[in-house]
């Protein structure tokens, strides 16, 4: 993983932890090429989606600006 990386990967990471009720159990990890996985509790899910997935949607407009900047695509991946 590249710093550059690691830098988005912190940023969805540190929005993730600051919108759930269980901030210990948010984990992002970079899987193969550029894609972000998101973990939370299963109770949260909802708050990271949003509503009419909103703040998903949010998150992902988020991580297209900092591909731009870098001259990547990354992918977000929700999970519970």
């Amino acid at each position: 993983m590249s710093q550059q990386s690691g830098d988005v990967r912190a940023l969805i990471e540190q929005i993730a932890k600051s919108l759930v009720d269980e901030p210990e159990q948010v984990s992002v990890s970079q899987l193969e090429g550029d894609v972000l996985e998101l973990k939370v509790a299963p109770n949260d899910v909802g708050k990271v989606i949003g509503n009419k997935g909103r703040v998903a949607r949010a998150l992902r407009s988020l991580i297209d600006a900092a591909g731009v900047r870098l001259h990547k695509h990354f992918t977000l991946e929700i999970l519970e």
